[in-house]
């Protein structure tokens, strides 16, 4: 091959190189796709009609008023779950959390031989049935620094039905406050508190 004839092919893989980058230039000013201002995707929601006011949350009802239609024996099955830290009998012993018998009206961090947190010890007052409703929706929140491992009920009657069934947990249970004693729910008489709890079987 004399160079005249090289000269040719280098010029015609020249060419093509050059025809092709002008291509590849040409089409990406074409179908150049439009950069949106912050990466990610538009997705278009539907907006629910009422605003804030539709997830708003219904205020929860003085536990006083919970009270007169509380069920003890609800309370009961509810507060099974807490068994593993708590005994409720006359006499029971201490576990994780301290026996629980006779603990409405109770002075805080006051049942002998269960070392309390400082926080429940400097927290003060007894156990109302108010005090206890505020403590069993959120103990760290109500008792910031307590041991109380417990995340709480959210239901504020749940909450009542656990307070009525420990109310029953004493040999002179504290008289209902006069809310619920004098209301009385829509079957009738209030729940009458249940027997003494057995001792927790292991």
């Amino acid at each position: 091959m004399n160079s005249f004839e090289l000269n040719k092919v280098i010029g015609a893989i020249l060419a093509t190189c050059l025809i092709t980058l002008a291509l590849n230039i040409g089409a990406g000013a074409i179908f150049a796709p439009e950069k949106p201002a912050k990466p990610g995707f538009n997705i278009a929601v539907k907006e629910l009609g009422g605003g804030a006011a539709s997830v708003a949350k219904e205020p929860e009802q003085p536990i006083e008023t919970l009270l007169a239609s509380a069920s003890a024996e609800k309370g009961q099955a509810t507060a099974k779950q807490c068994q593993a830290c708590h005994t409720f009998e006359k006499g029971g012993p201490n576990r994780v959390g301290p026996n629980l018998w006779n603990v409405v009206g109770r002075p805080k961090a006051s049942e002998a031989g269960f070392n309390y947190s400082a926080a429940m010890k400097a927290k003060g007052g007894t156990w109302t049935f108010d005090e206890l409703n505020k403590f069993i929706a959120n103990p760290r929140g109500y008792v910031a620094g307590t041991n109380m491992t417990f995340a709480g009920l959210a239901r504020d009657s749940q909450r009542a039905d656990v307070i009525g069934f420990l109310r029953s947990q004493a040999d002179s249970p504290l008289p209902l406050p006069k809310a619920a004693a004098n209301a009385a729910p829509a079957g009738g008489k209030p729940a009458e508190a249940p027997k003494a709890a057995a001792p927790a079987k292991h």
